[in-house]
C-alpha cells in the first residue's frame, strides 16, 4: 500500500515537472533578444511585438561610451537568440565581446548597416563615424528596417508580421518628424545654437539647421580644457544665446563650467533643461520610448531657445 502511495506521488511529481517544462517552453516561444541601448530595444519591441522578448543592458542614465559589461551581462548575452547593438564604437568597451558573440549567434551592429554616405565622419579622423545616428529620425528609419529584416531571417514564418509592424512604426516616426519640424520653426535662426556636454547632437544639427557645440568629443571619454570652455562662451556671447543643456547620461560639471565662464564675462546663461542623449528615460514613462524621448528633447530645446 505504501509502495503504491509513493509511486503515485512520484508519478504526480513527474506530471507536474512535465507541465512546468511545457509551460517554460511555451513562455520562451518569443525570440529572446538582447540590445545594448534602450533606443534599439524600443525599435525591436515595436517591430517584434508579441513575438519577441527584449532585454536592454543599459538603462536610464547609463553612458554607453564608458559601459563595462559585468558577468551577469555575459550570461544574458549567452542566453539571447539574437543581439542588436549600435556599433561605430558607441559601446567601445564591449567590442571584443561582440566579436566573440558573432561566432555563436546573429550579433548585429545596426548603425553599421546604414549607408556610409548618410553617416557623419569625425573631422579629425575620417575613418571614425559619429555613432549617434538616432538623432536624425530619417536615418533611424533605416535601423527599423534592419531590425525587421534580421528578425525575419531568424523567424521567416513571421516575416509578414515583422514587416507590417515595421511599416506601422515607420509611419509613426514620419509623424514625429513633422512634429519636430513644426516646433523648430518657433526658434529664430540666430538662436539655433545647441550647447551640450559632448558631441552627440550633430545629426540633429545638420538635419534641422542647428549649430551644435559640445565640450567633449564624440565619446565622453574625451576631456575638455579651459580653452574649450572659453571658445563656447565666446559663441554664446556672439550669438546672444541664453540657454545651454545638460544630458541625462553625462555629468553636469562641464556645462556648469560654461555657465560660470559666461557669467564671468557678463553674459547670463541658464541651463535650459536636461536632454536625453545616449540613454532614454525611465521605463514606463513617455521619455522611456524613442518617440517620447525625441518629443521631450525638442520641447525642451524650443522652450529654452525660442
Amino acid at each position: 500500500m505504501i509502495k503504491k502511495w509513493l509511486l503515485g506521488i512520484v508519478l504526480c511529481l513527474g506530471i507536474l515537472s512535465a507541465c512546468a517544462t511545457n509551460d517554460a517552453s511555451s513562455e520562451s516561444e518569443e525570440i529572446q533578444v538582447v540590445t545594448t541601448i534602450a533606443q534599439i530595444a524600443d525599435v525591436v519591441e515595436n517591430v517584434g511585438g508579441n513575438l519577441v522578448e527584449v532585454q536592454s543592458l543599459m538603462g536610464p542614465g547609463v553612458d554607453p561610451h564608458l559601459y563595462n559589461a559585468v558577468q551577469g551581462d555575459i550570461e544574458t548575452l549567452e542566453r539571447a537568440e539574437i543581439i542588436f547593438y549600435n556599433g561605430l564604437h558607441l559601446e567601445g568597451q564591449m567590442d571584443e565581446i561582440f566579436e566573440q558573440m558573432q561566432n555563436q549567434k546573429p550579433t548585429i551592429a545596426v548603425a553599421e548597416q546604414i549607408d556610409s554616405a548618410k553617416l557623419l565622419a569625425d573631422p579629425e579622423n575620417e575613418q571614425v563615424y559619429d555613432p549617434h545616428v538616432w538623432f536624425d529620425i530619417s536615418i533611424w528609419k533605416d535601423v527599423v528596417q534592419v531590425v525587421a529584416d534580421e528578425l525575419s531571417s531568424l523567424d521567416p514564418d513571421n516575416e509578414t508580421q515583422f514587416q507590417d509592424n515595421a511599416q506601422t512604426y515607420l509611419e509613426e516616426l514620419t509623424e514625429t518628424e513633422r512634429y519636430v519640424e513644426e516646433q523648430i520653426n518657433e526658434i529664430p535662426e540666430q538662436s539655433r545654437v545647441l550647447v551640450t556636454a559632448h558631441d552627440a547632437f550633430h545629426y540633429f544639427g545638420i538635419r534641422y539647421g542647428f549649430d551644435v557645440v559640445g565640450l567633449q568629443g564624440l565619446s565622453t571619454e574625451s576631456d575638455y580644457s579651459v580653452h574649450d570652455v572659453n571658445h563656447i562662451v565666446d559663441i554664446l556671447i556672439d550669438r546672444d544665446v541664453k540657454g545651454v543643456f545638460v544630458e541625462s547620461s553625462v555629468s553636469e560639471r562641464s556645462i556648469k563650467a560654461v555657465v560660470e565662464g559666461a557669467t564671468e564675462k557678463g553674459h547670463t546663461v541658464e541651463i535650459g533643461g536636461e536632454l536625453f542623449s545616449d540613454a532614454m528615460g525611465e521605463e514606463g514613462t513617455e521619455e522611456g520610448t524613442y518617440i517620447g524621448m525625441v518629443k521631450h528633447n525638442i520641447d525642451t530645446i524650443v522652450d529654452a531657445l525660442k
